[in-house]
């Protein structure tokens, strides 16, 4: 036991004190996720916005609805100009009770509603002048969906993938350089377990996990970005630990093979930094091809970034770790086995 906390609190040491783990541990994917953050936050609130021409009962209801924006000009050249620059989608110019809109060939859908949104204004103001009761009525009430804003979607995204990278990064690189200094020949011809040295570095991993997802969701959580935790947040923490283990195998795999450092940090870029993207990190891949989305499901950072996914915002229970947990484990136990029978304490 007392070999198990002197490793322990060495390989805690020797994490803080280079600066360069800590700042892809922390610093590089709290970067990914402020940035995306800061450019996603305003998605899906912006109003279409065309050039306005003349005034009139119509565009004052248009503009009460803000169902649309408008830029007002002062005659129609120039309005139909922005259209044409592509500045703008459409122009809608009147004339007294005649009503034209110019709009972009380019882009039909979001073309398309403007007309319709313009369409049914007139045709109600229509159908008002007529002073005549509406033969069909038309209700709309706003209904609570389960479509998440970015920053809900991108933290534990983001937050898998930067457990993923440093677990990866911090076991291969360690285990390759203290393979190179001879460091692990003397642990092994040491009294010390093999289960001690790769328990103690694993405990250091799970503790980084689980600042890592303080920081992100401290973060995340600020104003600016506005994340909001569902009830079962706490869900999250064995999947943080799980995560860790599963890729810290990863790592030792990893390493078992690498010569050098810069070897084993190329070899776990070209594996994480691919499964990342395949995995929906920073997009989801509900619109990729068929074929794209069953490739996904074969790396454990999809269902590790589902089962975030679930518990940290959507609010689900436990019965939402069953398949993230049963991969995570089901990887760390045969990746791990691989790693241990090709690992080399010595070059």
């Amino acid at each position: 036991m007392t070999a198990f906390k002197t490793l322990s609190v060495a390989m805690l040491k020797g994490f803080v004190r280079d600066k360069a783990t800590l700042f892809f541990t922390f610093l590089f994917p709290l970067m990914f996720l402020v940035i995306f953050g800061l450019l996603l936050r305003d998605a899906g609130t912006d109003k279409t916005k065309i050039a306005l021409v003349g005034d009139g009962p119509v565009v004052s209801a248009l503009r009460d609805s803000g169902a649309l924006e408008f830029e007002s000009f002062g005659d129609e050249n120039s309005a139909v100009q922005k259209v044409k620059d592509g500045d703008l989608p459409a122009a809608l110019i009147v004339r007294g009770q005649q009503l034209d809109v110019r709009f972009a060939q380019s882009d039909q859908v979001q073309s398309a509603t403007v007309v319709g949104i313009i369409n049914g204004f007139v045709d109600k103001a229509n159908l008002a002048a007529t002073g005549q009761p509406p033969t069909f009525t038309f209700a709309a009430e706003k209904v609570e969906d389960a479509s998440l804003k970015p920053i809900q979607y991108l933290t534990p995204g983001i937050l898998s993938w930067g457990v993923a990278v440093s677990a990866v990064f911090g076991s291969a690189l360690t285990l390759v350089s203290w393979r190179r200094k001879q460091v692990l020949r003397r642990i092994r011809l040491a009294p010390i377990s093999t289960t001690s040295v790769l328990s103690s570095r694993i405990l250091v991993s799970a503790g980084v996990a689980i600042v890592q997802g303080a920081a992100f969701i401290g973060i995340a959580s600020l104003p600016v970005f506005g994340l909001q935790l569902s009830g079962s947040w706490w869900l999250a923490i064995p999947l943080l630990l799980l995560g860790t283990i599963a890729f810290f195998a990863l790592g030792m795999l990893v390493g078992a093979f690498a010569k050098t450092e810069e070897a084993a940090s190329a070899a776990a870029n070209i594996v994480v930094l691919p499964m990342a993207f395949l995995s929906g990190t920073f997009f989801p891949v509900d619109q990729a091809p068929a074929w794209l989305q069953a490739v996904s499901k074969v790396f454990p950072l999809r269902h590790m970034n589902d089962g975030m996914l679930d518990v940290l915002v959507r609010g689900k229970g436990i019965e939402a770790l069953a398949v993230p947990v049963a991969v995570l484990v089901g990887f760390s136990l045969v990746i791990g086995f691989i790693a241990s029978r090709v690992f080399k304490w010595e070059e």
